[in-house]
């Protein structure tokens, strides 16, 4: 047992799951990238399992080839969380708005409605932009990395001013007084940026939680800098367990440069799971799910991951001895070293690639307490704060994780077993926040 307990949160991709293929599943529902229904289905699963929040990542961009793949992103996730936020109690809604294309008055505007709407479960990824084509969707071009980031800082900044535009109790609902509000608390914040301005007040009164909560997803010197001043949950992509610690290890001094305390902030590690009754059920389940991708490629990348020149004709047939022999992990990819593992397990290449060697995450394909052992291990090495979990396909995957998984790590000790309170901030453990934070009194890096 551990006093110690890990945050989940549950990733929503497109509709189908985060497998390219897992809208081709027996039994999904085809309609799923349109259908509320199936969201506000496999969010109440998620809340059934205690999960502390979900996840909808986005990118403003239609970046797939829809011949075979269903699309990355949500039809829009600030409608979608508003659904679920009717339809659920407790797990917190989180998704991802750009600093570097929206202005600071919709942002705050629009989460803090979904905050109230949510009775205090709101949580924005504030991001910058780097996708080209995603800026040229605004008719605009990417920054500079550094003024991006400089624009950035504003744009949180002036939100957070404007989420604490009404005191706590300026919201009166007088009858017999006549009086509605104060207004003598509810007044404009007239922060001007070199990026960014706004006059506010914000016409929302604070919810459960006070305001929203703030998450990060960037890397780098300058998405340290980021979270370090604002976030109280990051989404990061470590793939060995020393990487993710020394990630961890920059967030939490990162947090303590800007003079706040690193506990506050939980770094959740990118995790796909595929749950099945044995290991080679799993395997067989991710070699269909890969059906829709180009292997060919797939093949000759990891080639080049572990310095061999690999083709199509060897899909499915096992490295040579003189292959094994001849194979060096790039010291440029984290990735290789794994990769280069299970090829000398005697896998085809088709396995090899099944295996998730080349996922965007750490893929574990076995059973549910094959997924929960890697979970222990992580986080009992310090290598994370919890998981972001990146289900392969939704409409059966989401009843495994929380089925099969969760009671695991319950009975270890290392998960929850109810919420700790209605809103997102109690369940994340993050810092009572209204307004700006009074600790950050120290520019933030031009």
């Amino acid at each position: 047992m551990t006093s110690r307990q890990m945050i989940l949160g549950m990733q929503f991709s497109g509709g189908y799951g985060a497998a390219p293929g897992a809208w081709r599943l027996p039994g999904a529902n085809l309609n799923s990238y349109t259908d509320m229904d199936q969201f506000v289905r496999y969010a109440q699963a998620a809340e059934r399992g205690k999960i502390q929040l979900l996840f909808i990542a986005d990118t403003p961009v239609l970046d797939v080839d829809l011949d075979h793949h269903a699309p990355h992103h949500m039809i829009d996730p600030l409608l979608i969380l508003t659904v679920l936020a009717r339809e659920t109690e407790r797990i917190g809604l989180v998704t991802t708005a750009s600093t570097t294309f929206t202005e600071p008055y919709n942002l705050a505007r629009q989460f803090k409605a979904l905050d109230v709407i949510s009775n205090g479960r709101a949580g924005w990824n504030a991001v910058t932009t780097s996708d080209p084509a995603a800026a040229a969707n605004f008719g605009a071009t990417i920054p500079p990395r550094a003024e991006k980031y400089e624009r950035a800082h504003e744009v949180i900044q002036i939100v957070q001013g404007l989420w604490g535009s009404w005191e706590k109790d300026a919201w009166l609902l007088d009858v017999d007084g006549k009086r509605f509000a104060d207004m003598d608390k509810i007044q404009p914040v007239n922060l001007q940026g070199k990026h960014a301005a706004s006059r506010g007040p914000l016409p929302i009164p604070p919810s459960e939680q006070g305001q929203p909560v703030i998450f990060q997803a960037g890397g780098g010197s300058y998405g340290l800098e980021l979270a370090g001043r604002y976030a109280s949950g990051v989404y990061a992509n470590p793939y060995t367990i020393e990487d993710a610690r020394a990630q961890r290890k920059a967030l939490r001094d990162a947090v303590k440069r800007a003079g706040r305390d690193p506990d506050e902030v939980k770094m959740l590690a990118g995790f796909m799971p595929t749950i099945a009754p044995s290991r080679q059920a799993a395997l067989e389940r991710r070699r269909f799910l890969d059906e829709v991708v180009d292997l060919n490629q797939r093949v000759r990348y990891l080639g080049a991951m572990i310095g061999l020149p690999l083709g199509p004709a060897q899909l499915d047939e096992p490295l040579t001895a003189d292959q094994l022999a001849d194979a060096i992990p790039s010291p440029h990819d984290p990735r290789s070293a794994r990769a280069l593992e299970v090829a000398r397990e005697g896998w085809t290449l088709r396995d090899v690639l099944a295996h998730g060697v080349i996922d965007y995450h750490p893929v574990v394909a076995g059973t549910a307490a094959d997924v929960a052992d890697h979970m222990q291990q992580w986080f009992e090495a310090g290598a994370c704060d919890g998981f972001s979990i990146a289900i392969d396909s939704y409409h059966d995957g989401f009843d495994a994780f929380v089925d099969q998984v969760v009671p695991i790590l319950q009975e270890r000790g290392l998960f929850h077993d109810d919420y700790e309170g209605p809103t997102l901030r109690e369940n994340l453990g993050a810092h009572e926040q209204y307004g700006l934070d009074p600790r950050l009194t120290r520019p933030a890096r031009s």
